[in-house]
């Protein structure tokens, strides 16, 4: 009964649009939602249909689309029934005047051509796949707790040390890759282009051999869109669907003055597409989501432990307590690449000039959805299918920022300017690359990655020669002598800073005592100035004011004692 009931729909479905009115419709692309990777591409276009089934057809789709994604909807009296994305391939114009054949050499290229396109599609989605895994991979590094800095690791400089290389060493590995497999995936795009035109060629070649005549199309990438009514109807159509080849990356500039206590974010996108459809006058949104992560949550299944035997040379078995345990498998930027812009310039006065021109980010309405953000632009774009970088303007934020001064005289006499910035969590930041300018100079680059630091960050803004630093080892109170069976060290150091600028500033100093790995090494603290010390890390703090001209001095001494017979590295530093 079911097969019956499966033949008679299956009868029925093909009736239903066997002989459709076929029509094709022209569209626009209305609004394209730029992801970090891929785009959402929103057409529209009108319909008007006679009484019965009709096919709507939309063309000039890009070959990039990902079918699944479609979405179709109608308006008007026409009921909607089926809509998929196909290739049409035209069928060739015989020519009036034929000469000969195709020639079979001609043939067997073009069955070859059909194959490998085919084999070079099923690559591409392999290295899609491949990418997806490497970006769960670095979703689960950087969400990490060792990695954010929670549990233990905060109380444990070595443990800490050895998770900072793993982050540094995995993620500079995984990045790299995942550029391979990008720039392998925009290779096999650009093969697959040539191979779609060179068999376009091949079945336009017959104008000279007897089937065909010139100028044939080549095939043609559509949305076929099927409707019923009852009556004649028109009404509108959108359609919407996910292509790949396109993206943005995030790039910052922050820019801070000494006379202010804030700094300029201005957050920008470099928006690139090669879907192989150019986007024109379109209303442009960028959305931080990336619909190719993986969306399914993680599982966990059981861990069981058990005794296994190594297995050694001699043949002998050998039982060990260690476990084993299986894991799940790990599931992108990116880099950014600023490009540089010709402006023309006119001499102004600067005296009295109000600098408060519109810019592009006085039209993006922040929209923060259930796990993205989206930034709608009221502006049009052209963004052509070049691949090339086209920078947009998405907004500019006045960060409350406190301005001190940090100096560690142990690894550098010298004192920063350092920017402590606050509250960043609520801007909605995507990890990437910052410019910094301090008071009109260029100071370099940094890296902003709010998915692993917490809400404040510090910049660093360079020496200042205003502030002096001296660390001097105090060689009357540093000394060595023998106790019983130990040897007993004694370490003195002065620490002093000098505030040379016009006003008060405050400063943070740090310095560090020795940590014992060894009970048998015993240290004791003499003397640190009431510093902050961190009992795990050995590391000085010291919160300081200075008044301007003023100055202060610190002392840190220690001791160490430990077996004569023994060595240690104690270097005088």
């Amino acid at each position: 009964m079911k097969h019956i009931f499966i033949l008679l729909f299956s009868f029925f479905y093909l009736n239903l649009f066997a002989g459709s009115e076929e029509k094709v419709v022209k569209s626009t692309i209305k609004k394209v939602t730029v992801y970090q990777q891929g785009a959402q591409i929103t057409r529209k276009c009108n319909y008007s249909v006679s009484k019965g089934t009709s096919v709507i057809v939309i063309e000039g789709i890009s070959p990039n689309i990902d079918p699944k994604s479609l979405q179709v909807k109608t308006s008007g009296e026409a009921v909607l029934l089926d809509s998929k994305y196909n290739i049409f391939y035209p069928q060739p114009e015989p020519n009036p005047t034929p000469t000969n054949t195709i020639p079979a050499k001609i043939l067997k290229e073009i069955n070859l051509l059909q194959d490998s396109i085919a084999d070079v599609q099923f690559k591409k989605s392999d290295i899609t796949l491949q990418i997806e895994v490497l970006q769960s991979e670095k979703a689960i590094i950087a969400n990490n707790g060792t990695i954010k800095g929670e549990g233990k690791v905060n109380d444990s400089i070595p443990l800490l040390q050895s998770a900072l290389e793993f982050y540094h060493t995995k993620m500079n590995q995984i990045n790299k890759e995942i550029l391979f497999l990008q720039r392998d995936l925009s290779n096999k795009q650009k093969t697959l282009n040539r191979m779609n035109n060179r068999l376009a060629s091949l079945n336009n070649y017959n104008y000279n051999n007897g089937l065909t005549r010139p100028g044939n199309k080549p095939p043609v990438n559509r949305i076929e869109i099927t409707l019923s009514s009852t009556v004649a109807a028109s009404g509108r159509i959108e359609v919407s669907y996910l292509v790949n080849g396109a993206g943005w990356i995030p790039l910052y500039d922050l820019r801070s003055e000494a006379s202010q206590q804030k700094i300029d974010l201005t957050y920008k996108a470099q928006v690139y597409q090669d879907t192989g459809v150019d986007w024109d006058n379109v209303q442009l949104n960028l959305s931080t989501n990336n619909p190719y992560t993986n969306k399914t949550k993680p599982t966990l299944n059981p861990w069981y432990l058990d005794y296994y035997a190594y297995q050694y040379k001699d043949n002998r078995a050998k039982k060990s307590t260690y476990g084993n345990a299986s894991g799940a498998g790990y599931n992108q930027p990116t880099m950014a690449y600023a490009e540089s812009n010709s402006v023309e310039e006119m001499e102004v006065a600067d005296e009295d000039f109000a600098w408060d021109g519109n810019t592009s980010a006085n039209f993006v309405q922040v929209i923060e959805q259930l796990i993205s953000v989206e930034y709608k632009i009221d502006l049009r774009y052209d963004i052509k299918s070049d691949n090339k970088k086209n920078m947009v303007l998405i907004d500019t934020k006045n960060l409350e920022t406190e301005y001190m001064h940090y100096a560690v005289p142990k690894l550098d006499l010298s004192v920063y300017l350092v920017a402590r910035i606050t509250d960043l969590e609520s801007l909605n930041l995507v990890p990437g690359k910052a410019n910094l300018f301090h008071d009109g100079s260029y100071l370099g680059e940094t890296y902003l990655n709010p998915s692993v630091m917490s809400d404040t960050l510090d910049l660093s803004l360079g020496k200042d020669p205003n502030v002096l630093v001296k660390r001097t080892l105090l060689k009357k109170d540093t000394k060595e002598k023998v106790v019983g069976d130990k040897i007993v060290k004694t370490v003195a150091w002065d620490i002093e800073i000098k505030n040379q600028r016009g006003k008060s500033i405050p400063i943070i100093v740090q310095d560090q005592i020795p940590v014992s790995r060894n009970e048998e090494i015993e240290i004791e603290t003499i003397d640190i100035s009431k510093a902050q010390l961190n009992e795990i890390s050995g590391i000085l703090t010291w919160n300081l004011k200075l008044k301007a001209g003023g100055k202060q001095n610190l002392k840190v001494s220690y001791e160490v004692k430990y077996d004569k017979t023994q060595n240690i590295d104690l270097v005088m530093n």
